[in-house]
């Protein structure tokens, strides 16, 4: 299958352009010798606010920008809501490791940010590689969200949806699990505001530091009708919580002897360069939920849960993907499609439906 440039993650003349927002001098340089390392990227110019920042994207209209939260003036949170107003394009925010960069990186993605590069201690080396290698990786995965943000209308305000499935008799074996990567937490949070209190339960796992998954959950617990929290080990699933994998740790689900399931943490090696992994909480929910597992592949980079959204549906388990038209990034439900995972695609509210409707009791049913 040909591809775009953008889907390979390399910019039609080799190189994503990219302006780096920073008032810290030193970052600004930093950030610059760790973009201009690799040869598919270069800086073509850097600000010290968003004011000037303003001027050089009219001037070098660069792919994308990195963005500091926390800026004097305009601070980055309000110059990133102008800029998905009036020239949406990918932005990677540059977050410190505090509790209010934390809350306002996930604003940030709320407005339509990407995604969030942490900044680190930069001694020992090793720290700077670190940080380098997340830099170069978010910079090729938000360069894929390019056609996203050109096909993307300014931001309107959108009415709350009513939860037509308030009330409806749910399956009580029956379980949820979802993943997600760039784009995510928007697609989440679409995806949650439509299940009603008294849902199966939902397992979520998300690409995201372990700083943020913490206040990422109660974000998604103010704004849904069901209860949301970081998962904790051992947890008794139940009915109409949705439990986000921390950022630390693979999360599982194990069938509990007598009935039910549980929650499993584990400090396992990466899997598909990612701890938490899709495919982990996909492959535990396929061996112990089986047909009565719904699993959701939302968007993101690379093909992290397409192979166990594939051993889910193997198991007997409805299976859905993002479509493309309303992911940020189409790489892992492009690769579920192309190993023929998925039983049906759509925007995320829409699948929200028909997980619903996947989940209905049905008491002609027998285990």
């Amino acid at each position: 299958m040909n591809m775009t440039a953008a889907q390979r993650g390399v910019s039609p003349d080799g190189q994503i352009r990219v302006l780096v927002v920073d008032d810290s001098p030193s970052m600004r340089l930093l950030l610059q010798q760790m973009i201009n390392r690799e040869q598919d990227m270069r800086v073509v110019g850097t600000a010290p606010d968003p004011h000037a920042a303003r001027e050089l994207i009219k001037q070098l209209r660069p792919d994308l920008i990195t963005l500091d939260v926390e800026m004097p003036g305009m601070n980055g949170l309000e110059f990133l809501d102008r800029l998905m107003r009036l020239h949406p394009m990918p932005v990677l925010m540059i977050s410190s490791l505090t509790a209010e960069g934390s809350e306002q990186s996930l604003r940030a993605l709320e407005l339509g940010a990407v995604d969030i590069i942490r900044k680190r201690a930069l001694t020992p080396k090793s720290e700077f590689l670190a940080m380098a290698a997340e830099v170069a990786d978010k910079i090729r995965a938000a360069y894929q969200a390019v056609p996203h943000f050109r096909r993307r209308a300014p931001l309107r305000q959108v009415s709350a949806r009513p939860l037509v499935h308030a009330g409806a008799r749910f399956d009580r074996r029956k379980v949820v699990v979802v993943g997600a990567s760039t784009g995510g937490t928007e697609a989440i949070k679409d995806f949650l505001e439509v299940m009603p209190p008294g849902c199966p339960p939902i397992l979520l796992t998300q690409h995201m530091p372990e700083d943020f998954t913490f206040r990422f959950a109660k974000r998604l617990n103010d704004c849904c009708a069901i209860r949301v929290k970081e998962a904790e080990a051992g947890e008794r699933l139940q009915p109409g919580w949705a439990y986000i994998a921390p950022g630390h740790s693979h999360m599982l689900v194990r069938r509990v002897t007598g009935g039910g399931y549980e929650t499993v943490l584990s400090q396992g090696p990466e899997v598909n360069l990612h701890r938490p992994a899709v495919d982990v909480l996909f492959d535990s929910a396929a061996e112990a939920v089986g047909r009565h597992a719904v699993g959701v592949l939302l968007t993101g980079m690379g093909k992290d849960g397409a192979a166990g959204l594939l051993r889910l549906r193997e198991s007997g388990a409805t299976t859905f993907t993002q479509d493309e038209a309303s992911c940020v990034v189409f790489g892992m439900p492009r690769a579920a499609r192309e190993l023929g995972a998925s039983c049906a695609e759509g925007p995320p509210a829409r699948l929200a439906d028909l997980a619903l409707a996947a989940l209905r009791d049905r008491p002609e049913e027998v285990s």
